[in-house]
């Protein structure tokens, strides 16, 4: 059996409120998504549905933010904040001493505590939010004779922690394609 190497941050829960820093790459980084003419991104029809698909996604995910995206030939890069909700708390995620979460026996602030076991993916996260995305996507394209449509398995994330990472990364991201010929996902 394969050993995958662990990208996601260990003890961090992905359905906590925060901000994400998030790249998705299509299958061998194959330029699904449109071309960049003249430092501009001119999305083919998967490009547009994948963009009109994101902007949609505080529709389905109400607790979910979303600051600057792009959708560039064989990647996106989108931040994603998940705020307000803490409505799934993984035990994988809690300190070893797991009595200061609770009050009673009850967890404080109305937390369901589900267990993350065998990698299932945890309602709310970041996972569960990206892998709708992406089978939405998916299915679009499966419907409208993009067969040869495809991701890669996993995603890249960047936690956001300060205000300056935030902005400068938001600056990377609308600067993005008048950088394409530099960018490390260009075939």
């Amino acid at each position: 059996m394969r050993n995958r190497k662990i990208i996601r941050k260990q003890n961090h829960d992905y359905s906590s409120d925060g901000w994400y820093f998030v790249t998705i790459c299509t299958k061998n980084h194959e330029c699904y998504f449109g071309e960049i003419v003249n430092d501009v991104m001119r999305p083919n029809d998967i490009g547009k549905q994948a963009n009109a698909f994101i902007q949609e996604i505080s529709n389905h995910f109400p607790f979910v933010e979303l600051g600057k995206f792009i959708v560039m030939p064989n990647h996106i890069h989108i931040i994603v904040g998940i705020v307000g909700t803490r409505h799934v708390v993984s035990v994988q995620a809690m300190d070893t001493d797991v009595t200061n979460e609770f009050k009673n026996g009850v967890p404080e602030l109305d937390h369901v505590v589900q267990l993350n076991q065998f990698g299932k993916t945890i309602p709310g996260s970041l996972s569960a939010i990206l892998g709708q995305l992406k089978s939405t996507l998916t299915r679009w394209c499966r419907a409208n004779y993009h067969d040869h449509f495809g991701w890669q398995v996993r995603f890249h994330d960047h936690i956001i922690r300060t205000d300056e990472s935030f902005e400068r990364i938001s600056a990377y991201i609308e600067n993005n394609p008048a950088n394409w010929n530099d960018d490390k996902f260009h075939p």
